[in-house]
Order: structure tokens, then sequence, then C-alpha cells
């Protein structure tokens, strides 16, 4: 939900830098989570990410369009929510991945985007917060842009 993270992330340096389809963006070798992803999705699991993105987008969020191929390559189905589409949806203060409807896990970043220094994850399976999350996650995913379908404004 930020419109920036982890400036400090090399891949995002070297992509201000000009540099654009480095294999790690597309490798699952090199690229970890791709490898995550495509042994997950492999399993039958459903990995879908929604990005909610003010308009018009930061460079941050440029980079994180370009190196979605790579997700979307991998098994992630990944959508684009302009953030002034989701003025009226109920959101969470954080990012969080939601796991099996049940396990929440909520990301903690600092003013700059770094993850914060004093514990970048809170891990929750309260069912009322696991029950927010799925709603306001399937709200977002309701009104957002395919991926593929996504163009800045």
């Amino acid at each position: 939900m930020r419109d920036g993270y982890m400036p400090s992330d090399r891949r995002y340096v070297a992509w201000q830098q000009g540099q654009r389809d480095a294999p790690e963006d597309i490798d699952p070798q090199l690229r970890p989570w791709l490898g995550v992803i495509v042994e997950t999705v492999g399993r039958g699991v459903d990995v879908r990410r929604a990005r909610i993105v003010s308009e018009p987008v930061s460079d941050y969020i440029r980079f994180e369009h370009h190196v979605t191929a790579g997700n979307v390559a991998a098994g992630e189905s990944v959508r684009w929510l302009p953030r002034r589409q989701a003025s009226d949806l109920a959101l969470p203060g954080n990012d969080f991945w939601l796991f099996d409807h049940s396990l929440v896990v909520f990301l903690h970043f600092d003013g700059n985007g770094e993850l914060a220094p004093d514990g970048d994850e809170e891990v929750n399976t309260e069912p009322a917060v696991a029950k927010l999350c799925a709603s306001a996650f399937e709200s977002v995913w309701e009104r957002a842009v395919p991926h593929a379908e996504y163009r800045f404004a």
C-alpha cells in the first residue's frame, strides 16, 4: 500500500541507473521469491497480490511494475488499484500477507520505506483480524486491474 519500499534495494538502485531486464528480474534461481512462487503454485495454491498505488505513480512503482513480469511468469496473480479508487474501502494500516484465510503477517516499514528497525513483521492468528484482512483484500481485488492491463495514469 506504499508508493515506495526499501530505496536502498540494490535492484531498485540498478533500475534507477537504467539497468532493465536483469536476469534476476525473472530467473527463480537468482530471485528466490520467484522459486517460492513456482513451487507454491505448482502445489495448486493460488498466490494473489494486490497493489494500491498513487497516480501519477512514483519511480519505485514504475520499478515494481517492471519487475512484476517475473512474478506473473512464476505464477503469481497481480492486480493494481489506483489509490483514488480505494477511498471508500476499509483497509488495515499496514501491508500484509494473508495465508489460508487464518494467518496474517503484517509488514512494518519506517517513514523512508525501509523495513522497520524494531522488527519487520508481526504474525497474527486472531480470527477477527484475518477476517478483516480477507475482506479488505477481496474488496481491492474486485476493483483492481490485472497486471497485463494496468497502464500508468
